[in-house]
C-alpha cells in the first residue's frame, strides 16, 4: 500500500492512516507516510532503547524499524500476521511497527480536537490531537517528539569500522606468528595459511555437476558474478566422497591459475600459531609420498595435544584435474569469480542466536574452541566470565550474550572464543559459533543509522548483503567493551606490567 501527499475531501478535512498498538488506535497523517508493507526480518542490534526494533532491507537501503509498543513505553509482542511496517516519508526513512493497520480516514478539520488539556493521554503517549471515530477517540500520535525522546543519537569517531585499513587480508605472518584457518574434514581437523584464503562461505544455493569429473569434483556454482569450481577436501584427502551436508563450509582459495572452492564439513576457527609451533613434514614422510604430500607442515598447539596438518594447495591435486576443471567451467559458458577488487574488506562473523555480527579481521587475532577451565574473578560484572591462561597471557573472558543482555545459549556445544584486540586492550568474546570469513564491497556497507541510541558508537557499519537476504551488523572493536570493561582490563594490563618488571 502506496500513499502520496494529503488528500481534501472538503475545503477543511485532512487524512490520516489509522493503526492500532496495544489494543489503542492511533493514527498518523497520510503526508508523512511513504507506504505500508509486512514487517521485514529484522537485523536487531544489541543495547539499543527500547524503542528501536531492528534494521531491516528495504529495497537495498538499511532502514531502521521503530517499534511503535517500545515508543510508548509498552513491552514488545510476537509478530503476527496482521503486524505492519509504516514507512514514513523523509530523507533518511525510518519505518514503525504497528501491530495492524485500520484504514485511511477523511477527518473534517472540525471534527480535531488539538488543545493537550482536553484530550486523555496515557503514560507514554505523546499526542498532536485526536478525532471522533465510530468505536471511539483516535488519538494522533506525535512520532517525531516520540522518537526524539526515545532515540539519542551520539557523533560517532569514524564512519565505518576500518575504513582505513588495509584492503587485503592481513598478512599470516606477524611479529613471526602465523595465522591459520582451521577446518573440520570427517573427524580430522586442517588448516590453511590465512594468506591464501579469500573468504570462507556457507555452502548454499544449486550447485551444477560436471558429468564424468574426477570423483574430488563437485560441481560449480555461481559466485561473484562467475562460477567457483567446487572441490570435495573429503574426497581429495581420501576420506571417500559423501552427498552434500547441511552447514559445510566452502573455503575460496587460489591454486594456480584458477579460483577454486575447497568444501569442508566445518569450519573451527583462526589460530595464532607461533613459529616454535610449526614444524615441517617429516622428510622420510615426503619421500614416500613421492615427495608430493599434501601437507606442508604440522602446528603443534595446547602443548603438542593438538596436532593439525597444514596443507598446500598447489599440491592438493594434478594439473589433469585442474585442466578438466577449467574446461567444465567453460562449457558452462561461465567466467571465473572475479578476484578481490580494491573496494572489498574482510570480516569475521560470528553469531548470537539469528542475529550476525561482523568484526574487522585485522581485529580478530584468532578464534578458539572454549576453554573448558574459565578462573572466576571476584567482585566482577557478570558477563566477565573470568580469565583463562592463553599461551602463557592472562586473557579476560566476555560472555557477549550477557554483555548484550540476551538469555543463555540453549545450545552451548558449537560455542567459541573470540580474541580481538583494541591498540590498548586485548579480551576474548564468547560467542554462539563463528559462521564465515566474508569478503564484502565497500558498496555494500553502510552507514549504521543514527537510529541506534546507546548502540550509535558500537555498530559502526551494515553490511547489506540483500541477495544472500542478510544484514551483518559491523562492530567498532574498541566499543565492544564498555568503559568499565576497559577500565578493568586496564587493571589487567597494569598488574601484568607490574609482574614483567
Amino acid at each position: 500500500m502506496a500513499a502520496g501527499p494529503t488528500q481534501q475531501s472538503d475545503a477543511g478535512s485532512r487524512q490520516f492512516l489509522t493503526f492500532r498498538l496495544v489494543g489503542r488506535r492511533y493514527a498518523i497523517p497520510v503526508g508523512e507516510v511513504a507506504e505500508v508493507i509486512r514487517l521485514p526480518a529484522v537485523a536487531r542490534v544489541p543495547q539499543s532503547p527500547q524503542g528501536l526494533l531492528g534494521l531491516a532491507n528495504l529495497r537495498g537501503s538499511v532502514v531502521p524499524v521503530a517499534s511503535g509498543r517500545g515508543l510508548l513505553g509498552q513491552s514488545r509482542a510476537s509478530a503476527t500476521e496482521q503486524a505492519r511496517a509504516i514507512v514514513l516519508e523523509g530523507q533518511a526513512p525510518v519505518a514503525l511497527a504497528v501491530d495492524s493497520i485500520d484504514a485511511l480516514m477523511d477527518v473534517p478539520g472540525s471534527g480535531i480536537e488539538a488543545r493537550p488539556a482536553d484530550i486523555a493521554t496515557l503514560p507514554g503517549e505523546v499526542l498532536r490531537g485526536a478525532f471522533p471515530a465510530a468505536d471511539g477517540a483516535v488519538k494522533i500520535l506525535d512520532l517525531q517528539a516520540l522518537m526524539a525522546a526515545a532515540f539519542t543519537a551520539r557523533p560517532r569517531k569514524s564512519a565505518v569500522p576500518g575504513r582505513s585499513a588495509p584492503n587485503t587480508l592481513q598478512q599470516a605472518v606477524v611479529e613471526n606468528v602465523t595465522r591459520l584457518l582451521t577446518f573440520g574434514v570427517a573427524e580430522q581437523e586442517y588448516a590453511l595459511p590465512l594468506e591464501s584464503v579469500q573468504e570462507v562461505v556457507t555452502a548454499s544455493g544449486a550447485t551444477t555437476e560436471i558429468p564424468h569429473a574426477e570423483s574430488a569434483v563437485r560441481g560449480v556454482i555461481g559466485f561473484r558474478g562467475g562460477l567457483l569450481p567446487l572441490l570435495s577436501l573429503r574426497s581429495m584427502l581420501g576420506f571417500g566422497a559423501v552427498n552434500a551436508q547441511a552447514n559445510e563450509k566452502i573455503v575460496v582459495t587460489r591454486v594456480g591459475d584458477e579460483i577454486v572452492g575447497l568444501v569442508a564439513d566445518r569450519m573451527t576457527g583462526l589460530v595464532a600459531a607461533p613459529a616454535g609451533q610449526i614444524e615441517d613434514m617429516p622428510e622420510i614422510l615426503a619421500v614416500r609420498t613421492g615427495g608430493e604430500s599434501r601437507i606442508r607442515a604440522i602446528y603443534r598447539g595446547d602443548g603438542g595435544r593438538r596436532l593439525v596438518p597444514i596443507l598446500s594447495t598447489d599440491e592438493l591435486f594434478g594439473e589433469d584435474v585442474m585442466r578438466k576443471l577449467q574446461a567444465a567451467r567453460r562449457s558452462a559458458v561461465g567466467p571465473a569469480p572475479t578476484e578481490a577488487p580494491v573496494d572489498t574488506r574482510q570480516f569475521v562473523v560470528f553469531r548470537l542466536g539469528a542475529d550476525e555480527f561482523g568484526l574487522p579481521i585485522a581485529a580478530v587475532e584468532e578464534v578458539l574452541r572454549l576453554p573448558d577451565q574459565i578462573t572466576r574473578v571476584p567482585k566482577t560484572p557478570k558477563f566477565l566470565e573470568g580469565v583463562v591462561n592463553l599461551r602463557g597471557q592472562v586473557l579476560p573472558v566476555v560472555d557477549q550474550r550477557k554483555r548484550f543482555g540476551m538469555a543463555d545459549a540453549p545450545d552451548k556445544e558449537g560455542r567459541r572464543l573470540v580474541v580481538v584486540h583494541t591498540p590498548r586492550h586485548r579480551a576474548g568474546l564468547i560467542v554462539d559459533s563463528v559462521s564465515d570469513v566474508l569478503r564484502v564491497r565497500e558498496d555494500d556497507i553502510a552507514e549504521a543509522p543514527a537510529l541506534t541510541g546507546e548502540a550509535n558508537p558500537l555498530v559502526q557499519g551494515v553490511a547489506n548483503l540483500e541477495a544472500a537476504g542478510r544484514i551483518v551488523l559491523l562492530l567498532d572493536p574498541a566499543e565492544v567493551l564498555t568503559r568499565a570493561e576497559r577500565g578493568l582490563l586496564d587493571k589487567f594490563v597494569q598488574a601484568a606490567e607490574l609482574s614483567g618488571k
